[in-house]
C-alpha cells in the first residue's frame, strides 16, 4: 500500500550518529551548568532526557537525510544449469572457467 523507506546508507548512518552524539552533549553540558547555578540535579537530567528524546527523533527514523547515497549493488551471477543427471552442461562449465 505505501512505499516507505526503512534503510539508512553507510554515510547517513554516520552522519546519524555523530548528530546524536552532539546533541546529547550539548544537552548534557547544557543541563550540568543549569542544573548547578539552580542547585537541582533534577532539573540537568530533565534537560537530558530532553536531549535524548530529540536526538532519537532527528537521527532514529530513516529521514531523507540519511538516504543521499545508497549503494549500487552488483548483479546476481546466473546459476550454473544442471541436466536430468546431475550433471553441468557445457556452456556452465565454460562460464566457471
Amino acid at each position: 500500500m505505501f512505499n516507505i523507506a526503512t534503510h539508512m546508507d553507510f554515510e547517513g548512518q554516520g552522519r546519524a550518529e555523530k548528530l546524536s552524539r552532539v546533541i546529547i552533549t550539548l544537552f548534557g553540558a547544557v543541563g550540568l551548568i543549569w542544573g548547578y547555578i539552580i542547585q537541582q540535579f533534577s532539573q540537568t537530567v530533565y534537560i537530558l532526557i530532553a536531549g535524548v528524546l530529540l536526538a532519537s527523533i532527528l537521527t532514529i527514523p530513516p529521514w531523507p537525510i540519511y538516504r543521499r547515497k545508497p549503494l549500487n549493488w552488483q548483479k546476481p551471477r546466473p546459476e550454473p544449469q544442471v541436466t536430468a543427471g546431475g550433471t553441468e552442461t557445457e556452456s556452465a562449465k565454460k562460464k566457471k572457467k
